[in-house]
């Protein structure tokens, strides 16, 4: 049998603590870590051109993809923008990574900088990864996303993003309060997300 986690209440139904984490689980959605990590891109080359280069990665990664989604709610093939269904995530997921792989051949034909070639690649295998344990788990594709986004921005900018796992935290308590995941599948979501930060290690 499928694990599907209970739909959420309304948000004028919630209460302060549940109105916080749909605050948190919305704006830090997976998404737009994508697409806000990859305009970093400017700090490939300390330019607007490196920017570019980020805003394009972003299209295919961020952008494609959660217009997948948006277009299958719409569609009442999924049951919300954060898929709750784990059978309902694998066409989406599948479709994204065709998507991100594009971006990859894009960016190398086009020549674009190591650091945000290295940074899309490492999008791939953080979704593969993610894709592989979903199959048979419903683990958090938000904190794997999180988490890796975390570690890459300390491994780019150092100490000075040490904030990010905070963020990291937040999302894992705002899923824990909707209900959406165990504390186990946070944790083993964020755990997953190391796969992303290291491939973007070996290849930045």
């Amino acid at each position: 049998m499928t694990f599907a986690p209970p739909a959420p209440p309304a948000f004028s139904d919630c209460t302060p603590r549940q109105k916080a984490a749909k605050i948190i689980t919305d704006v830090l959605a997976p998404a737009n870590l994508v697409i806000a990590l990859l305009l970093l891109g400017w700090h490939s080359t300390h330019s607007w051109t490196g920017l570019g280069w980020g805003v394009l990665g972003a299209l295919f990664c961020g952008v494609i993809p959660i217009s997948i989604i948006l277009l299958g709610v719409k569609r009442g093939g999924l049951t919300d923008k954060h898929i709750r269904v784990r059978r309902q995530r694998i066409i989406p997921m599948a479709l994204s990574m065709i998507s991100v792989a594009t971006g990859i051949t894009l960016l190398y034909a086009l020549g674009a900088p190591a650091e945000v070639s290295a940074l899309v690649v490492a999008m791939l295998v953080g979704l593969v990864s993610s894709l592989l344990v979903t199959t048979g788990w419903q683990i958090s594709i938000h904190n794997s996303v999180a988490g890796g986004t975390a570690m890459i921005l300390l491994l780019a900018f150092g100490p000075v993003m040490l904030p990010a796992i905070l963020g990291a935290a937040a999302i894992g308590w705002s899923r824990i309060v909707l209900k959406a995941h165990t504390i186990a599948q946070i944790l083993a979501g964020t755990a997953l997300g190391s796969t992303a930060a290291l491939t973007f290690v070996l290849l930045r």
